[in-house]
C-alpha cells in the first residue's frame, strides 16, 4: 500500500488567545502550523490566514531553483517582511492617527492591505498556479521603491521587477 495517512489536528483557542493552551502533539510528525485570523476572516479575506503565524518548518527544501523558480525564497522572504512592516504601520496608524504616520509606512500600510486582498485571498475554488503567486507578488514588490527591497538578490530584481506602470495599484 502506497501512500500516508494525513491527520490535521486542529485546536481552537478561546478568546483567539495563542499564548496559554498547549497542543499535545506528541507522535506527531509536524510539518507547520496554519493560523486562521478572525480579523481577516471579517474583511472577506478567503482563505483568512495569517500568514505571519502560520509556519511550515519544511518550506526551504521545497522551493527554489529545480523545485519551483530560482527567485522563490528571495520573493517570499521580501513580502513577508514587507506585509509585517505593512501590519506594523497599520497599527501605529490606529493608535497615533493617520496624519502621525510616515508617507513611508503609509505606502507599507497600502502594501499590506494590497497584500491581504491580492495575495493572500484568492477564493476557496481558485486553483493558482506557482508562477501566478510569484507574478502577484512581485506586482505587489513593486508598490515599494526597489531600494526598499533589500532581501532580493539584485538579479531577480532585474529579471521579474515589473517597470513602472505593470504593478498594482495600491488599495
Amino acid at each position: 500500500m502506497k501512500g500516508s495517512i494525513t491527520q490535521i489536528p486542529i485546536l481552537t483557542m478561546p478568546e483567539d488567545d495563542k499564548t496559554h493552551p498547549i497542543p499535545d502533539l506528541t507522535g506527531y510528525i509536524t510539518e507547520g502550523q496554519i493560523i486562521l485570523s478572525r480579523d481577516l476572516y471579517h474583511k472577506g479575506i478567503q482563505p483568512p490566514i495569517d500568514v505571519l503565524p502560520s509556519l511550515s518548518r519544511l518550506k526551504n527544501k521545497g522551493i527554489g531553483k529545480g523545485k519551483t523558480r530560482e527567485d522563490h525564497a528571495d520573493t517570499m522572504n521580501q513580502l513577508f517582511s514587507a506585509y509585517a512592516r505593512g501590519k506594523q504601520a497599520m497599527e501605529l496608524a490606529v493608535v497615533l492617527g493617520e496624519s502621525a504616520v510616515s508617507p513611508t509606512d503609509r505606502m507599507y500600510a497600502a502594501f499590506a492591505q494590497a497584500f491581504e486582498e491580492q495575495y493572500v485571498s484568492q477564493g476557496y475554488h481558485t486553483d493558482r498556479s506557482m508562477e501566478e503567486t510569484l507574478s502577484i507578488g512581485w506586482k505587489l514588490l513593486a508598490m515599494l521603491p526597489k531600494s526598499e527591497l533589500k532581501r532580493i538578490h539584485p538579479e531577480y530584481l532585474e529579471q521579474y521587477l515589473p517597470k513602472e506602470g505593470d504593478a498594482l495599484s495600491p488599495p
